[in-house]
């Protein structure tokens, strides 16, 4: 097996992982998450724009033809529901796991003015009080919270590149301490925030950051554009880092560019790819 990373964060790729069944396949994979049930949930601009797969990669359903058009973020909850964000259609959808919609927040195929929400978003995290965030990130270089019941409460941001400014808030996450941490993609950092939206602290020296990922004891995955992952701490101090920056054809690389990225209960690693049709990696943590 190829083996990639370093450390305690050293994995494994898993060759052939995730094969499909005949007559589906799969665009670009813009976001891939993991229940608590270590259900894989594919997020594609495919003709299925949910694929659901189990941790060993056998296909178990399909959902989202009916409402999901334009896949850009996922987000499972800790009630088990997912949060898709539909970047060209200017709306959030909240699902359940077996593709019933339960919400949409925003007015489909229609964006926002200047400032408001959404202009093509591009993600959602819930603090531990149940409010959502959403990057609005295409459009507006702001960010969107909301109340747990889906009313707008406020607003940051502007086009720039000092604090609390963006080019292109493309993924919001949300710490055990309720820390707003937001993929500044263009600006190549993460920038964080409390609550409130009031700046404190950045991070640097990231290679387009496209999507965050915490589990469940803090660390810190990131997605990067520029074909690469990083794996840091809660300070940001970087714990294992892969990919060589160009584009390859080879287990561990990236052909496209990574833009979809979560672990499962036993701390396996899956990332999907855009810019390249069908790419999803799973990597599977050295215990």
């Amino acid at each position: 097996m190829t083996e990639v990373g370093s450390g305690t964060f050293t994995f494994d790729v898993e060759p052939g992982w995730g094969a499909l069944p005949a007559g589906i396949s799969l665009g670009w994979i813009a976001a891939v998450a993991c229940d608590i049930n270590d259900h894989v949930y594919v997020y594609s601009r495919s003709d299925l724009p949910m694929i659901v797969l189990d941790r060993s990669g056998t296909f178990l359903a399909a959902w989202g033809l009916e409402f999901l058009e334009d896949a850009h973020g996922l987000f499972i909850d800790a009630q088990q529901t997912l949060w898709c964000t539909e970047r060209e259609t200017h709306c959030v959808r909240r699902c359940s796991t077996d593709g019933r919609l339960l919400m949409t927040i925003g007015t489909p195929r229609r964006a926002g003015a200047d400032g408001q929400p959404f202009n093509l978003p591009t993600d959602l995290a819930v603090d531990s009080q149940n409010c959502l965030y959403v990057t609005d990130g295409y459009g507006n270089n702001r960010v969107h919270k909301y109340s747990p019941e889906g009313q707008h409460l406020l607003s940051w941001g502007e086009p720039g590149t000092g604090p609390g400014q963006f080019d292109l808030p493309h993924c919001v996450r949300i710490d055990a301490e309720d820390r707003v941490l937001i993929a500044d993609r263009s600006n190549n950092r993460i920038q964080i925030f409390d609550t409130d939206g009031r700046y404190m602290l950045e991070w640097g020296g990231f290679r387009q950051p496209d999507t965050i990922h915490i589990d469940t004891d803090g660390v810190i995955y990131v997605a990067e554009l520029e074909q690469r992952v990083s794996i840091v701490d809660r300070t940001g101090q970087t714990l294992a880092r892969w990919g060589r920056g160009e584009r390859i054809d080879a287990p561990g690389e990236f052909l496209g560019c990574p833009h979809g990225i979560w672990t499962d209960s036993h701390g396996d690693l899956y990332v999907s790819e855009v810019q390249t049709n069908g790419r999803l990696q799973k990597f599977v943590r050295r215990r």
